[in-house]
């Protein structure tokens, strides 16, 4: 399964990625701003997804929102 990220690059376990646009953050009281860096990312089942740590909290970010940095 290729995973890619908004520049249609290769994403890979443990990848770091930025988010290219500020993010709301469903059931969190913080959002993610364009330009943070979230390092170790995870794999998922769904290529349009991964699933990522940042502040202690698990995420799963869409991969269109996301460069490989």
């Amino acid at each position: 399964m290729d995973v890619k990220d908004s520049n249609g690059t290769l994403l890979a376990e443990g990848d770091s990625v930025t988010v290219i646009k500020d993010l709301k953050v469903k059931g969190g009281s913080s959002n993610l701003k364009r330009g943070t860096l979230i390092k170790k990312i995870h794999i998922t089942d769904d290529e349009d997804a991964v699933e990522c740590r940042v502040d202690g909290s698990t995420l799963v970010l869409k991969t269109c929102f996301l460069k490989k940095a």
